[in-house]
């Protein structure tokens, strides 16, 4: 027993020797942390569209925050399995991450001694697209896309660009709205933003946050080898129906609402025909005007083509409408009965008003050809013309910086008041009620009142629109 004690004795005794002997300094000081004012954990508000600026104030021991430190920020893109990674300081983007609540983090980098140091964070988005006005402009030769907010003064210009990167087709033709009925599926709640141009798809977005979902392409079953878009419309809700590369397509109805494949285009409706941009679908029968025969043509409810299966009154006076004799259809829009009117232009310029009836239910189909005269506006009438028609059967039409209103049935033309200040009109959309119609000339987008008792007079200017408006979709 006394040996053992002995033996420890001496082993302490040595190991006490063994560190007098070490004099290494082992007092440790670990690295301080950069410390950011009001920033960790916690969560920032961010609105699709507006900038998303964060700059908490960083202090780290002995380090410049500008020179000595690297920074990172990663948000979490969950529904795409993806980070979204932004470098530098501040934090200054568009957000475009679309809304709800992503996680997030800061990785500060200690560009002396290479430590990394990560702070987490939240960012909440939201949605300010539900409801204002889209426009669709050419500024410059260059496609745009801009959103104005409620308050009908602020603009986001260009936003398409701002969230994507990248810049939209050319030759804008149309900004269809694709917009569910109650029981459709909500995600279906799009705008195409439907160009003429053969080397980019035209984009489809997501109409509450104006990210972009698809491309028109996927809209239909076998792609088109070409896709010239016409004009389109919407029929129950998010089944559209229109005029692409001269043919009608129908979009298909036999699968449920909520089916992905509702509302897409199979095959083109077969016939021997060519039509212009201007249908009318009535529920029962389309009608329309083929530019290869120069004469009214009809489908039946489900887009079969009937062609020229119908009979002309013949107590009508002033032309054929199985071969008008002009292919320049410039405007018509017609509906299910009554007295429609369609202006062309000749082949040596001159340009016809032209006033039809037709009947096409199970029993009848009849056209009557009214007359054939001379527009009294022809003077008035570029190439460039837009055209809108009320309810009543009062057509409004522009001829370069002003508006004009023309009444078939007295000829009475006239010239509204609204003064554009010599700027080209480049898009005319009238209100379902008839009251307003909404101008665009570059830089602007104005409301011009033409009810009952008013001459067209502007009520309402926005500026700040890139370009010249070709479409707009006002969303209340």
């Amino acid at each position: 027993m006394k040996l053992k004690l002995i033996l420890i004795l001496a082993i302490v005794a040595s190991l006490y020797t063994a560190c007098k002997k070490d004099l290494g300094n082992y007092d440790y000081h670990p690295p301080s942390e950069p410390t950011l004012s009001a920033f960790k954990d916690s969560t920032f508000a961010a609105l699709l569209g507006d900038s998303l600026v964060l700059k908490p104030k960083v202090a780290l021991e002995g380090a410049n925050p500008l020179t000595d430190l690297s920074y990172e920020w990663r948000i979490t893109v969950q529904e795409e399995l993806r980070e979204a990674v932004y470098t530098g300081y501040p934090l200054r983007i568009v957000y475009n991450l679309g809304p709800g609540l992503r996680t997030a983090k800061l990785i500060i980098t200690d560009k002396r001694n290479g430590l990394k140091y990560v702070l987490p964070f939240k960012v909440n988005g939201s949605t300010q697209f539900t409801s204002g006005k889209l426009v669709l402009t050419v500024d410059n030769g260059v496609t745009k896309l801009s959103f104005i907010k409620p308050d009908n003064k602020t603009v986001i210009a260009d936003i398409y660009n701002a969230f994507h990167g990248e810049v939209l087709p050319n030759n804008p033709v149309q900004l269809y709205f694709s917009d569910p009925l109650p029981y459709q599926p909500i995600t279906k709640q799009e705008f195409w933003i439907l160009c003429n141009d053969q080397t980019k798809k035209s984009p489809v977005l997501d109409a509450s946050t104006l990210l972009r979902k698809s491309y028109f392409n996927d809209q239909f079953f076998t792609q088109p080898g070409t896709i010239v878009p016409g004009y389109l419309e919407a029929y129950m809700g998010t089944v559209p129906t229109g005029v692409v590369n001269g043919k009608l397509y129908v979009g298909v109805l036999s699968t449920a609402p909520f089916a992905p494949d509702y509302g897409k285009f199979a095959n083109e409706q077969a016939g021997d025909y060519s039509l212009s941009k201007y249908f009318t679908h009535a529920g029962s029968f389309y009608f329309a005007f083929d530019t290869k025969s120069k004469g009214f043509v009809t489908f039946a409810g489900d887009g079969s083509y009937l062609g020229k299966d119908y009979i002309v009154d013949q107590t009508g006076t002033g032309f054929d409408p199985m071969n008008i004799g002009m292919d320049n259809l410039l405007f018509m829009q017609t509906g299910q009965s009554g007295t429609y009117y369609a202006f062309f232009k000749a082949a040596d310029g001159s340009i016809y008003e032209l006033a039809f009836t037709y009947q096409f239910d199970s029993v009848n189909k009849k056209i009557k050809a009214e007359y054939k005269r001379i527009f009294k506006g022809a003077s008035l009438v570029n190439a460039d013309t837009k055209w809108q028609r009320n309810s009543l059967n009062v057509f409004y039409f522009t001829s370069n910086d002003k508006i004009y209103r023309y009444n078939p049935l007295n000829e009475d033309l006239r010239v509204l008041d609204a003064d554009f200040g010599g700027k080209k009109v480049s898009m005319l959309k009238i209100s379902t009620d008839d009251n307003t119609l909404t101008v665009g000339a570059t830089g602007a987008v104005y409301t011009v009142d033409v009810s009952v008792g008013k001459n067209g007079v502007i009520t309402q200017t926005i500026n700040g629109i890139p370009g010249a408006p070709v479409d707009i979709v006002i969303r209340k």
